[in-house]
């Protein structure tokens, strides 16, 4: 990987990847005014990541989740399957459980939120370049719950989205090839795993939560 250097001392290159440019110019303006940091390379979407990284191997790689295209969990995953070696920070509004679980299990070494100012961001760079993993205690405390709960099927989560969507038990049944009552007894477990009181209230939860797309 080509490293950069500044009076004796090796800079962190970035990669900067969000589809919105004010966001990457704020980014840019943060890193740039940093002694041991600069970026070489920006895109605004994951295909145009992937190629930006086979050009420049940057030392750390700045991502949203929220990607036109590609999502930012499948950029992860196609980046850390051709170059092993990347170290990709996800920098994001979404702070779902699941968000955090796919992005983490997708190959991402550390995951924080836009709130963060930027002495944070700064730092979880340096950690990211370094190889270590950065999980603020939110964070973190989210991946646990995720880890630890019970996860929806397949079939839930199918059934959910079509909740979500407006269908009713019939029409989900209808469209998945199933019996309303089974559907009933799919809604019933989807409830008391997300423990929410009814099935407009679980299908809110597993939107925050990230297990659905609103």
């Amino acid at each position: 990987m080509q490293t950069t250097h500044f009076e004796g001392t090796a800079l962190i290159r970035v990669l900067l990847v969000d589809d919105h440019h004010v966001i990457r110019a704020g980014l840019t303006a943060i890193i740039q005014g940093q002694p041991d940091m600069c970026v070489v390379g920006e895109a605004s979407d994951g295909e145009t990541a992937i190629r930006q990284y086979d050009r420049l191997r940057p030392g750390a790689v700045v991502m949203d989740l929220k990607l036109p295209g590609m999502p930012g969990q499948r950029a992860v995953a196609a980046l850390r399957s051709r170059w092993p070696e990347s170290r990709i920070l996800i920098f994001t509004t979404l702070i779902g459980d699941e968000h955090v679980y796919q992005a983490i299990q997708a190959g991402a070494l550390g995951y924080i939120t836009k709130d963060a100012d930027s002495a944070e961001l700064t730092a979880a760079i340096r950690r990211t370049a370094a190889g270590q993993r950065t999980l603020p205690a939110t964070v973190a405390a989210l991946l646990e719950r995720r880890l630890t709960s019970d996860p929806l099927t397949a079939r839930e989560l199918e059934i959910l989205r079509l909740v979500a969507s407006g269908h009713s038990n019939r029409e989900a049944g209808d469209r998945l090839s199933l019996a309303e009552n089974t559907v009933k007894g799919y809604l019933k477990s989807i409830v008391a795993k997300l423990d929410a009181p009814d099935r407009t209230a679980a299908a809110m939860i597993a939107v925050q939560r990230g297990l659905i797309e609103p």
